[in-house]
């Protein structure tokens, strides 16, 4: 998961405005990591330190002179390089007060840019394609020139030739220059926006195009020739394809954030309206939005990543954006769903070309779930796809959904679902869950919630698809479709889990025992409950260990050894079985901490003391081990238990601290606590002699029985 915090400004706009930028020429890393370099595209070269959001140095070129591009940090000089007037290199350093009185030369040709990378010489790259070490180009300023591109301009590292688009990748060491061109398609213009980045012994080079194509081709450090070399092809795996929306676009940016995510700007939020400008994290593993962010005033695509922060200019002002990106693999997609496996390995082959991704429970659970009409066909005809279409396209099914009946829509939906091939059904799934939302947005009388469930069960649709069909959901306290969706579903933002729990809290017990939920989950609820008097009768023992009433500072008397534990009395559910089943779908949805502990401060405290007895009762459940004596597919962990106490505790400790009614649920969750400090204190008294145990050699024959000696002091 993604996720993108609290920005903050770090300066005003330039003086010079236009259609692509608010006059600011780049951002580049500073002296360390709390410091970047602005350029604006008048006169002025300022230093900031981001953590305070003020400057600590700035200069400026005399009038009539123009800064050419970006200045940069030599890291290996500790000094600032620009260029002015095409021609003119300055270096300084952070003492010199005037520009003009720094080190200048004149070179023979006109530069494009100066590149800089930590540890390592800048780069100059000459209009013409010819690339110099800079201390080598000032060593002998007038040195000439080779011209590598003729006249041809260069966008990026990029030049265009008679159509041809085509990437020149210099190398120092052997030096050589390699051509690569572009893979084109008909109608399809040159790429809008680079960034690469060097991963092992590759450079990793994403390509953003105006329909939205993110394109990755991988390039060799080091190659094993060093002679020239032909035009070579580009070859390139597309890695996302980003919604284009109604309105024409003219630019955007991408920038790489890790192997897994990037940063766009400039296209459109999938559900947002027209005219507003997100910034926007992707997985391109997942194809999957993680995080959005909306940006007041005009986004001008323009976009720097530095160390966690994101650098872009909106409106009249140039933002900070922290971010945080979670490794990306399937189990970090899921975040802290934790679920057992209890599902044959038959029927994951059976529907491999569906859903190739699934987990064995996934795939489990996806049959349990199924519609009946729908599964025995694919059962039957794992192919049934592959040549036969449906009858409608999905623009016409659109159309029908504009006007039909819930009924008609239903049907169609259906048959559409059963006869669209899988690589199609992926693209037309998202389309029609916004369609529906929409109308039913806007229609009162319409609300086709099986068809909702339908759509669920392709296990195409995910929330950054379609964010509005949980919204609505919610609203119709349809809790039957949010259960589903909240177990399909990996990428759920946390503001939209908190408000989810908190309709769930202010529900009624009496009204959720009117809704028709997963079997499979409240028979789990009623199974845990049943399992009370079972425990009762064992003891009361938690873990093995005597309940915190039988502690030490207790006194020994006969009445108070035979005492029960004051908490181990009161084990009945706090809340209604449906409802506790909602309950831990939340429990076992996907979460970051620090964005979701602002959320939860939204829940009242009669909310929170609720939610807090419930996992209280399952907390000790589940030392009783009452859990494991039901067979259910999916069961919250005690670590998410664990995981959720804390968090309400962090979120709401003043409040709970003071608040009479919270008394006594804080009182009984500290004598746990402490007992169960005690309980792993005598643990690691016999840590030792439980290891001995471990260690020992077995005998290589016992015969019927043996009998040995273990000294282990």
């Amino acid at each position: 998961m993604a996720a993108l915090y609290e920005g903050y400004t770090l300066c005003g706009d330039g003086t010079v405005q236009n259609s692509s930028n608010i006059g600011i020429l780049g951002v580049e890393q500073g002296r360390d990591i709390d410091h970047v370099l602005v350029t604006d595209s008048s006169r002025f070269i300022t230093v900031y330190k981001v953590s305070d959001q003020r400057p600590t140095g700035s200069w400026s070129v005399k009038q009539g002179q123009m800064i050419s591009c970006p200045a940069v940090f030599n890291t290996q000089s500790q000094e600032y390089v620009v260029v002015t007037d095409d021609k003119v290199v300055r270096v300084w350093n952070e003492d010199d007060v005037n520009l003009e009185k720094a080190f200048k030369a004149t070179v023979s040709a006109d530069v494009l840019r100066v590149l800089s990378a930590t540890d390592s010489e800048p780069v100059v790259l000459f209009c013409c394609g010819a690339v110099r070490f800079l201390d080598l180009l000032l060593a002998s300023p007038q040195q000439p020139i080779e011209h590598v591109l003729n006249t041809f301009p260069i966008n990026w590292s990029k030049c265009t030739k008679r159509g041809e688009h085509c990437l020149y990748v210099q190398r120092f060491d052997p030096n050589t220059l390699v051509k690569h061109r572009f893979e084109t398609e008909p109608g399809l213009s040159a790429p809008i926006s680079f960034s690469a980045t060097c991963r092992g012994s590759n450079i990793h080079l994403l390509y953003l195009y105006l329909n939205g194509s993110v394109y990755e081709s991988v390039l060799p450090l080091r190659r094993s020739s060093t002679g020239a070399e032909g035009v070579l092809s580009l070859s390139r795996s597309l890695c996302l394809s980003l919604p284009l929306g109604e309105e024409k676009l003219m630019s955007g940016a991408v920038v790489v954030l890790d192997e897994a995510h990037v940063a766009v700007v400039g296209f459109p939020h999938p559900s947002a309206g027209p005219c507003k400008d997100y910034l926007c994290i992707w997985n391109t593993h997942f194809q999957t939005l993680q995080a959005c962010k909306e940006m007041a005033g005009r986004i001008y695509n323009q976009l720097w990543c530095y160390s966690g922060k994101l650098y872009i200019p909106h409106g009249k002002m140039l933002s900070v954006i922290p971010f945080e990106c979670q490794k990306s693999s399937l189990a970090a997609a899921l975040g802290k769903l934790k679920q057992t496996s209890q599902s044959g390995k038959d029927f994951s082959i059976e529907i491999l070309n569906i859903c190739p991704i699934l987990s064995y429970s996934d795939i489990y659970e996806m049959k349990k779930n199924m519609s009946n009409d729908l599964l025995p066909y694919i059962q039957q005809n794992p192919n049934h796809n592959s040549d036969v279409k449906s009858a409608l396209t999905v623009d016409q099914l659109i159309e029908h959904i504009k006007t039909s009946a819930v009924e008609d829509v239903q049907a169609e939906v259906g048959e559409f679902i059963r006869w669209t091939p899988q690589a199609d059904l992926q693209l037309a799934v998202g389309r029609l869950a916004l369609e529906l939302v929409s109308r039913s947005q806007t229609d009162a009388n319409f609300y086709p919630q099986c068809v909702f469930l339908q759509l669920l069960e392709t296990r195409y649709l995910c929330y950054s698809v379609c964010p509005e069909l949980l919204s609505l959901a919610m609203v119709k306290k349809d809790f039957h479709l949010c259960q589903i969706a909240f177990q399909i579903f990996s990428d759920i933002p946390e503001a939209v889990t908190c408000s989810y729990l908190k309709t769930i809290l202010s529900t009624p017990d009496s009204e959720m025992e009117t809704v028709n939920l997963d079997t499979d989950s409240v028979m789990f609820m009623k199974e845990l409950t049943r399992a009370q008097s079972r425990s009762d009768e064992e003891g009361g023992q938690l873990n093995g260990f005597c309940s915190p009433a039988l502690e030490s500072d207790v006194s020994d008397s006969p009445s108070n050894k035979l005492q029960r534990d004051p908490l181990a009395l009161d084990m009945s559910c706090p809340v209604g079985l449906h409802k506790g089943a909602l309950l831990n779908e939340v429990l076992q949805a996907a979460y970051s901490d620090r964005p979701l502990l602002p959320h939860l401060k939204d829940l009242t405290v009669p909310q929170v003391i609720v939610f807090l007895q419930y996992l209280r009762f399952l907390y000790f459940k589940y030392c009783h081990d009452a859990h494991k004596q039901i067979r259910a597919l999916r069961t919250p962990s005690i670590s998410q238990i664990i995981d959720w106490v804390c968090l309400l505790l962090d979120a709401h400790f003043t409040v709970l601290a003071v608040a009479p009614e919270a008394k006594r649920l804080v009182s009984d969750l500290h004598k746990f606590v402490r007992s169960q400090v005690k309980l792993y204190a005598e643990l690691c008294k016999i840590e030792g002699s439980l290891q001995v145990l471990k260690n020992s050699k077995r005998s290589e024959d016992f015969g019927m029985y043996a009998i040995q000696v273990i000294e282990l002091f």
